[in-house]
Formats: structure tokens, sequence, C-alpha cells
């Protein structure tokens, strides 16, 4: 209850924000209705879509850190002051793989309680990422196997995965509002045209929300394997990345071993599983919407890597 009750307030502090920050942008740029007696300003439509669809990516990446500390309950290890000996190692290897991908600030690096196998990596930049490791994966892999395993994911920092990752899903959101309220104007206007020839009326202004709505979730349902198709490419060249740094054999033990414990979930923060270590697809309907590759699929791109 108490996690269901976090991850509202989290998605309704989200989205005041989105709101607070367009509704200051649209005053400062003077942006003008993109309706109006003479039908869409195309132009000042795509501006409107792309404050929303943009700002709205940025601000949920700004707070990602925070948000996912408090969605996970993540415990931050001092790099100074570990607190116990496997703190130590953990940012000993931390350190040493930041060092290998030319990372010059280290993480923050966290330990979450969690019987999945799992870490991630997020953070607006490299210079103010999070690394944050399930204690299931500590517990459960042994040291060279964990040491491929947080080279995935300081791969993905290093890689700038998360930026760009933020982009596309601006680039797709934004071509979603901008279709949805183009198409929602279309057919409006053919509607009230009908309905005009028996003196009836348009949809109305909860109408017109509704299929604006109903069309947007069409639209993303359409356009998201997009976004999971580039986000499956860059597991592989985090996988390629940790192989060329801790060994590939290492990164394939560190797979096989995610494979063995697949069954365990932790679904407490699901806008972070496209940055996970494991994810989980099985079928055509459910590898378009995956935002990983499947483990088999991994191990053998590891075992062709040249």
């Amino acid at each position: 209850m108490l996690g269901t009750m976090k991850r509202v307030m989290l998605f309704v502090l989200t989205n005041i924000l989105v709101i607070a920050a367009v509704s200051f942008l649209i005053q400062l740029l003077g942006l003008k209705p993109y309706l109006d007696s003479r039908g869409i300003d195309y132009m000042s439509l795509l501006i409107f879509c792309g404050l929303f669809g943009f700002v709205g990516s940025f601000i949920s990446l700004q707070i990602s850190r925070w948000s996912a500390k408090r969605a996970m309950n993540i415990q931050l290890i001092d790099p100074d002051k570990p607190g116990s000996s496997t703190e130590r190692e953990i940012v000993d290897m931390v350190r040493s793989l930041c060092t290998r991908n030319g990372l010059r600030t280290l993480p923050e690096i966290g330990i979450y309680e969690s019987p999945e196998l799992n870490a991630f990596a997020t953070g607006p930049s490299a210079d103010r990422s999070l690394l944050a490791i399930s204690s299931g994966l500590i517990n459960r892999m042994d040291k060279n196997a964990l040491d491929a395993v947080v080279g995935h994911e300081v791969a993905h920092i290093a890689n700038g995965d998360m930026v760009t990752m933020t982009l596309v899903q601006g680039v797709v959101n934004t071509f979603v509002m901008f279709l949805a309220r183009v198409l929602a104007f279309f057919i409006e206007n053919a509607m009230r045209g009908n309905r005009d020839n028996r003196r009836g009326g348009g949809l109305g202004f909860w109408g017109q929300y509704m299929l604006i709505q109903l069309l947007q979730t069409v639209l993303m349902l359409l356009a998201s394997p997009l976004i999971y198709f580039y986000s499956r490419r860059r597991e592989y060249a985090a996988d390629a990345s940790s192989a060329k740094t801790t060994g590939r054999e290492n990164m394939i033990a560190a797979l096989q071993t995610l494979k063995k414990y697949t069954q365990i979930e932790d679904n407490r923060a699901p806008a972070l599983s496209t940055f996970k270590i494991n994810g989980r697809g099985q079928g055509l309907v459910a590898m378009l919407y995956a935002s990983h590759p499947p483990l088999d699929a991994r191990i053998e791109a590891l075992k062709n890597l040249r």
C-alpha cells in the first residue's frame, strides 16, 4: 500500500512540474493557441506538443535519481566511508570501472533490498547519475559476474543512454500528441458536418478531450515498439562494452545467472524497467514492447562478439 502511494505521489508531482514548466515556457515564448476560426496553426501545434513531449521527458529524467531512491528505498553508500566490506568492494568495483570507461565522476552508489537479481543506472548526466544494485544480485552472483553487471550499468552511464532514451521518448511523445490533435480536428469537423445536416452539434469540449486521449493511446501503442527497439540496441551495446572491460566470459556468466532467477520480479518502479539489466519478454507481441532482448539472444550476441 505504501509503495502504491509513493508511485501515485511521484506521478502527481511529475505532472504538476510538467504543467508548471510548460505553462511558463508558453508564456515566455508568447505562443498563440493552435486552434482558431481559420483552423489549425500547425507550427504552433508542433511547438506546443514539443514542449509537452520533451519537457515531460526531461523533468522525469531530472528527478529520476530522487524518485528511484524513494520508490526502491535505496540506501546510498558513502564512497569515502563504506559501512561494510561488501560495500567497500562495490565502491572499488564501480570506481575501477568508471576509470576504465573514461568517467571522471563517481555515480551515487546504492543498494536496495529485493530478491530480484537486478541493477540499474539512471540520472540526467554522467556527472549526476545513480547506480543501484539489488541485494538479490549481490547475494546470488559471484564477484566476477557482479563485476560484469556493474560494468554493464557503468557503460549505460558512459554512453549517455539515459539522455538518449529521453530524447527518443521526447520525439515520440511530440509526434503522438501532434498527430492525435490533427486527427481529432478532422474527425470533429467531419462529425460536425454530418450533424449540422441533421441540426446537431460537435463533440463538445469533453468529447474532444476523450477523443484526443483515445487517439494518443492508440498512436502511442503503435509508436512504442520504436522506443523499445532502440532500447534493446542499447542493451546489446552495454553488454559488449562490459564484455570488453570485464571479460566476455564474465558477462556471459552473469546473463546465465540471471536466466536461473528470471521468475523473481520486483515491480515497484515500472518506469525504471528500461534502465535495469534484466528485462523480460517472450513471444512476438511481448518482444515488440520489451525494453531488453531475450537473455539467450544477448548471450548468443556475446559469443559472436569480435
